[in-house]
């Protein structure tokens, strides 16, 4: 009995407690984002409060933080850090302030994906061109990735805690394959794919490689870090040959990296700071990047020609998105990029449109709706420009194809150009643990083809099989024809194989090797504006400003926004995902989706 009051008044008290906490966590979110939906009346010519109003400014950027190729938009997502591609721009906008002498980089200490640290590396190189400063602290680079390392190589001054180690040795990246773990639970993976190299069914159709499956991986990878050898050299101004010893020997000690001449200087992040500031001038300021974002100019407020910044980020899925309060992980959806592009097309002020892209694929249906949506665009004579982030394969790729020119980090993951379609055969393993589930069906044989209580008959496997060669006819077609190049060709590079970037270059692919700031360009030379003509560069749709979501939000019920959080939280839980994952790997319908590892 004793114990029953315990744990009835313990249960009690829990409830008092959570009946506490979650309005006053509300409320404090609440209140972030009034402050945000405040912040947006006050003039925007007037510095962010965390921006000092006079003195030299020195720009910190921590590379620390893991950051979204591109910005979130769910109504909470003011709270994320900044994505990537707002880095690069703002980083861009601080080449022109004068009030700007700099930049101060924390380093990533273990490694990033490889295309995003080329994109830093090549915002940071364009920013020492103007003759404006950066100098890095890291904490170690303790991983053996290669990549962080590669991404502050170019700075003047690299610092590196003393006691800290240099054990960037390469790149690496793991495949998982479980197709020994199916047969121990009596499942069977039944998949058919376009073509050899198409090898996202792998994991769980194989216990390890396959010929063609390695070579490719080995391939991207060897070229990936080649690109990354040669970027690191140029930024330290020693040959190629040298720093692969010397990484390839690693670990290292701090001492002996600055003895090397991969690292300036030995010392905390107060020593390197405080050299920032002698360095800027006496009165300076070390302001966070997520601060100097916020600041607004006259020079911003311009009447000049729109270009569209529309992105699309993660899996691409059929329908529209609908976003959490905080948003989940970051999907493109059919319909919602489709609509987006043709809204920028109807509207008379946009010139042009940019497409950024970071997308391993997805559905062949929605592909293609968003394919028909570029070629409307340029149908009525707006130029459509892509950008690739760290990946734009398969799916990705077939949206890119039709594209008026397309632009990839030299590491970006390129092509996959190929289908596949499948289910798993799971009756004997529901049997393991005493469940039957008997399918019944009318109609014709090919009824019961994504059943999982069933094997594939002959006549359902050449079902699918049409399927996906005609998804494949078409996707090397949309290729040929927006890529223009012959179609016996496409089909000699195409076989579901993954590119670099710089691979994809010589292939045709892609026209140019650069990053956003790169594509923003050629759609301004597409449009015919002006090279001294000042163009904005708006982001289409705008993202929800602090106001229009704080509105958003009480124009529903309270008990609405609360259902909503708790939702997202149990979504964003590790093994719900993983469930939801695997339940979509085995639905039905045709996917074009790269299965490659992104190397770190």
């Amino acid at each position: 009995m004793k114990q029953f009051w315990i744990t009835f008044f313990g249960s009690m008290v829990g409830v008092v407690v959570a009946s506490i906490l979650v309005p006053v966590i509300f409320i404090i979110l609440i209140v972030g984002w009034v402050s945000s939906a405040v912040s947006e009346f006050e003039s925007g010519f007037e510095q962010a409060s965390g921006v000092p109003s006079s003195g030299a400014l020195v720009v910190e950027v921590d590379l620390r933080v893991p950051r979204r190729d591109q910005p979130n938009r769910a109504p909470f997502g003011y709270a994320d850090p900044l994505s990537l591609v707002e880095i690069v721009s703002t980083i861009e906008r601080a080449e022109s302030d004068s009030r700007v002498s700099g930049l101060f980089i924390r380093a990533n200490e273990y490694g990033m994906a490889a295309a995003n640290a080329e994109e830093i590396h090549r915002a940071l190189a364009a920013f020492r061109e103007t003759g404006k400063f950066v100098v890095v602290h890291a904490q170690g680079f303790e991983g053996t990735s290669v990549t962080n390392y590669f991404a502050i190589s170019g700075a003047d001054e690299i610092w590196l805690q003393d006691t800290t180690s240099f054990s960037a040795a390469g790149l690496a990246g793991e495949i998982p394959f479980y197709g020994g773990l199916l047969e121990r639970v009596e499942a069977d993976a039944e998949f058919v794919r376009f073509l050899e190299y198409k090898n996202a069914p792998n994991s769980y159709t194989e216990t390890g490689f396959t010929e063609e499956h390695l070579a490719a991986t080995q391939s991207y990878i060897d070229a990936i870090y080649e690109d990354a050898l040669s970027g690191i050299a140029q930024g330290r101004g020693q040959t190629q040959a040298s720093v692969q010893a010397f990484i390839e020997s690693a670990p290292h000690s701090a001492e002996a990296a600055q003895e090397a001449g991969l690292v300036d200087h030995l010392g905390h992040v107060i020593d390197a700071r405080e050299a920032v500031i002698e360095r800027a001038g006496d009165g300076a300021h070390i302001v966070d990047i997520e601060d100097y974002a916020t600041t607004r100019t006259p020079a911003m407020r311009n009447s000049g020609p729109v270009i569209a910044l529309i992105e699309g980020q993660g899996a691409i899925v059929t329908g529209e998105i609908a976003y959490g309060l905080l948003g989940g992980d970051p999907m493109i959806a059919g319909d919602t990029l489709a609509e987006t592009i043709i809204a920028a097309t109807d509207n008379p002020n946009i010139l042009a449109i940019v497409l950024r892209i970071d997308s391993p694929g997805g559905s062949a249906i929605a592909s293609d709706q968003i394919w028909d949506a570029i070629t409307r665009a340029q149908e009525a004579g707006k130029p459509v420009v892509v950008s690739m982030g760290s990946a734009a394969a398969s799916g990705g790729y077939y949206i890119a194809a039709p594209a008026d020119y397309i632009v990839a980090n030299g590491s970006t993951l390129t092509g996959s150009i190929g289908v596949y379609g499948g289910k798993f055969y799971l009756h004997d393993t529901f049997g393991l643990v005493g469940v039957n589930i008997e399918p019944v069906s009318a109609g014709g044989d090919f009824a019961l083809a994504y059943s999982s209580q069933t094997r594939w008959s002959d006549a359902q496997r050449d079902g699918i099989q049409s399927i996906l060669s005609d998804i494949y006819d078409d996707f090397t077609l949309r290729v040929s024809q927006g890529r223009d190049i012959p179609l016996d060709r496409v089909q000699e590079i195409a076989r579901g194989r993954v590119w670099t970037g710089n691979q994809a270059l010589e292939l045709g692919l892609v026209d140019e090797i650069g990053g956003l700031r790169e594509a923003v360009l050629a759609a301004r030379r597409l449009a015919g504006i002006g090279e001294e003509e000042r163009v904005r560069v708006q982001r289409f749709p705008h993202l929800p400003t602090g106001l229009e979501a704080f509105q958003a939000l009480f124009g529903a019920s309270a008990e609405t926004a609360e259902a909503a959080a708790r939702l997202n939280a149990l979504m964003s839980l590790p093994e719900v995902r993983a469930a939801i994952e695997a339940r979509e790997a085995m639905g039905p319908g045709a996917q074009l989706r790269s299965g490659h590892a992104r190397p770190q």
